[in-house]
């Protein structure tokens, strides 16, 4: 594909930033999902949460799922890791987690036409990407994706959030940026103690990222450019934004 191409998926893949971001994570935390760790043995949700979106990457040593998460301080990560991993093992945690994200999806898409065409070209970008330094969302793409249209739509959504944020975790790092320096720029103080990173802050402000916001958007074009053309990832846009529409 020409460069014109590819700068017309750039435009598309900044589109979808926001409506990806939001599909692909109001599940997470949701107590629909999270609501039961405690029946299943974890000491709480957060604990699962960490486990289950963690788990793919196998029974693995805390600083491996810091190091694909990213942004999270790695001592809190070792918490919730080690508090929930030996509840019934990373790989069982995470299809349990998948199977949650599967079935929130699919009682929400009930009614959506078009869940079979947004299944198949975001199906397409996560097949076709190359996982290279990708970890959490090589993970996530090795996983069986549900059998009905609704639910893999869905899931789907959530495998795009992780390809962009495996992404953006790389491009933090070449930008030079430090992870509680890129999370400070996303909001502020308060979105640092989320993310159990220890006062005194530096100061940091939103345009600290620009840098690396850029990269990832390019790194992105050019993955969805080797499988959509510029017409698909219009359509692509158009079909997430009409999914955000039916959940709202």
């Amino acid at each position: 594909m020409g460069s014109f191409g590819v700068m017309t998926i750039l435009e598309n893949v900044r589109a979808l930033t926001i409506p990806i971001g939001d599909l692909g994570g109001r599940w997470m935390l949701d107590p629909e999902v999270i609501g039961g760790a405690r029946e299943w043995g974890y000491p709480n949700g957060y604990a699962y949460y960490v486990t289950g979106r963690g788990g793919v990457l196998g029974d693995v040593d805390a600083d491996v799922v810091a190091s694909a998460f990213g942004f999270f301080h790695p001592a809190l990560v070792r918490k919730m890791w080690e508090g929930g991993v030996g509840v019934e093992g990373a790989r069982a945690s995470a299809a349990r987690y998948g199977a949650g994200c599967a079935e929130y999806g699919r009682r929400r898409l009930q009614g959506f036409a078009e869940a079979t065409r947004l299944a198949e070209l975001a199906g397409r970008v996560v097949a076709g990407a190359d996982v290279t330094g990708l970890a959490l969302f090589a993970g996530w793409r090795a996983e069986p994706l549900p059998a009905d249209d609704a639910a893999r739509a869905f899931v789907l959504m959530h495998v795009l959030r992780e390809l962009r944020g495996s992404v953006h975790v790389l491009a933090v790092v070449a930008s030079g940026l430090k992870p509680v320096e890129a999370v400070l720029a996303t909001g502020g103080e308060e979105n640092a103690r989320r993310f159990g990173w220890p006062e005194p802050f530096p100061a940091v402000g939103p345009q600290a990222k620009e840098r690396a916001e850029a990269l990832t958007d390019e790194i992105l074009a050019g993955l969805y450019a080797q499988v959509l053309s510029a017409d698909e990832a219009r359509e692509l846009v158009a079909l997430v934004t009409a999914l955000r529409s039916h959940l709202a």
